[in-house]
């Protein structure tokens, strides 16, 4: 199981998972057992075999496709999540100037963070099947992962990735967060394999995620107030409609892990 050290500072985690099962594990990133690690990224071998085609076609025109971050476990999440929902991390606004955390109400601060960063047990990269993608040969500085640097530096690896998930040749990537909803900031720097995560984002539900909550004991910073409005998050920052893929990728099957 997965609990907070007593200073509330760092996660600790046990290697005993035993409480959950082997789908919950897996769901809400509390395993590691569904990943594996090959050049440096950590993802189902079934993503790992579709990014590396997809990878070969982008060096062909040009491209040097590369992932900044791949599986993330419920503990890291967590860490990110409670340092900035105790002002330790920075939280930025749409134009990645920093926020002043004594200028928000407690609910305004939390939906702020939720634009940019998933609530722990709710983000995709739990799942071995999502990443965040960059060209490395346009890279100069510093990577970012913004909006205004994927209009810029890596416009032409976007514009290119758009032609192939259009055509359907993008070897099941899509983009989740493609446009604005009104919740989670655009990432057009986030793919997500459809053939397996179609299957993991309808089983991540209130209910589901209440009762891991619960019985993890205090491990979420504001969980009275995330509790009070669970569904209005839900419905605005972790459900994605449909049409961020194609209806074929959807399939009722587990994936096999």
């Amino acid at each position: 199981m997965i609990f907070f050290a007593t200073n509330k500072a760092e996660f600790v985690k046990n290697s005993d998972a035993s409480q959950f099962s082997a789908d919950l594990s897996v769901l809400f990133g509390i395993s590691e057992s569904h990943v594996i690690e090959r050049d440096g990224l950590q993802l189902q071998a079934e993503v790992l075999d579709a990014f590396h085609a997809l990878a070969t076609e982008a060096r062909a025109e040009g491209f040097e496709l590369s992932a900044a971050s791949s599986y993330r476990s419920f503990a890291r999440q967590a860490l990110i999540f409670n340092g900035k929902m105790r002002g330790e991390r920075v939280v930025l606004d749409d134009n990645d100037q920093p926020l002043d955390q004594s200028h928000y109400s407690d609910s305004a601060w939390l939906h702020a963070i939720l634009r940019f960063s998933a609530l722990p047990g709710t983000s995709r990269h739990h799942w071995g099947t999502d990443l965040d993608v960059y060209d490395r040969a346009a890279l100069s500085g510093a990577l970012q992962l913004t909006v205004q640097e994927s209009r810029t530096v890596f416009a032409d690896l976007h514009a290119w990735l758009d032609e192939r998930m259009a055509l359907d040749q993008s070897f099941g990537f899509f983009r989740p967060y493609g446009r604005d909803r009104g919740g989670v900031s655009p990432e057009p720097w986030h793919l997500s394999y459809a053939p397996l995560s179609a299957y993991y984002e309808d089983r991540v539900t209130p209910t589901v995620w209440r009762e891991l909550i619960n019985g993890m004991g205090s491990v979420i910073e504001g969980w009275t107030l995330i509790d009070h409005q669970l569904e209005e998050i839900f419905d605005r920052f972790v459900r994605v409609p449909r049409e961020w893929r194609p209806d074929h990728y959807r399939s009722g099957q587990a994936p096999e892990v």
